[in-house]
């Protein structure tokens, strides 16, 4: 606090000296502002759209890995198996400039195959992998 003293028969009068108390403020707006965490960002994802209609099948040149029950495996419906699915991928991707594919699991397969689906996609050098989920009936 500072004192002012005037002419007048009073005595001291007493201004508080706010601009100390401003200059801290201000000092610790900016350090909160530069501790302040950035927001994480996870992985970039894209939401599935519904199927066209007109349209059921999948264009040829989409490749779909089907991780069915039983431990079988399948790339557009033909079969493979989980030691020469990364090669068969590899050998599909080599010429391709698109590098998407999609995965589709059985409703009875843990999702434990499903990622190891996906780890054998990505090593194969496919950049961006889809998830297909079953068609949803609705029972009247």
């Amino acid at each position: 606090m500072g004192m002012a003293v005037d002419g007048s028969k009073n005595g001291q009068v007493s201004d508080p000296n706010v601009v100390p108390l401003i200059d801290v403020l201000l000092v610790l707006i900016i350090i909160f502002m530069v501790l302040t965490p950035k927001v994480p960002t996870g992985l970039p994802t894209l939401i599935p759209q519904p199927a066209p209609k007109s349209n059921p099948r999948p264009e040829p040149s989409t490749i779909v890995v089907q991780v069915m029950s039983g431990g079988k495996v399948m790339i557009n419906e033909e079969r493979s198996d989980w030691d020469a699915l990364g090669t068969r991928l590899s050998d599909i991707f080599k010429e391709r400039a698109n590098k998407v594919a999609f995965v589709k699991g059985d409703k009875d397969v843990s999702f434990e195959q499903v990622a190891r689906a996906i780890d054998i996609m990505r090593g194969a050098g496919i950049e961006h992998v889809g998830l297909i989920t079953p068609a949803v009936i609705s029972e009247n």
